[in-house]
């Protein structure tokens, strides 16, 4: 009898673990971290920063700007001013440094 008690206790205890699994729902999405419509619609994340780099193909995809046209300061030698994704960056033409930002702001 005792050997009964013990081996069905043991049996509940090793049950109890699996039990709580098989109640988990593969349906239940409340876990997924996509981003929704508004956070699509954004466009691309960049860590630009002062003193960091802009890389070479965001670089390249920019337009050069006349930075008078758009009230920005004056580039020192060496650097000038591109618009990349609606944003001002101020950088190294040669090293991509960046030594100014313009952020667009969200509508």
């Amino acid at each position: 009898m005792k050997r009964l008690l013990t081996s069905a206790t043991a049996l509940i205890i090793l049950a109890a673990p699996v039990s709580a699994f098989a109640d988990n729902r593969h349906d239940d999405h409340r876990d997924d971290h996509h981003p929704g419509p508004a956070m699509m619609m954004k466009g691309p994340s960049h860590n630009w920063k002062k003193g960091g780099r802009i890389e070479r193909n965001d670089w390249n995809r920019g337009t050069r700007v006349d930075y008078r046209r758009y009230h920005l300061s004056a580039p020192p030698r060496g650097y000038e001013w591109r618009r990349v994704d609606n944003n001002y960056v101020l950088a190294a033409a040669a090293t991509g440094l960046i030594a100014g930002l313009v952020i667009a702001g969200s509508n």
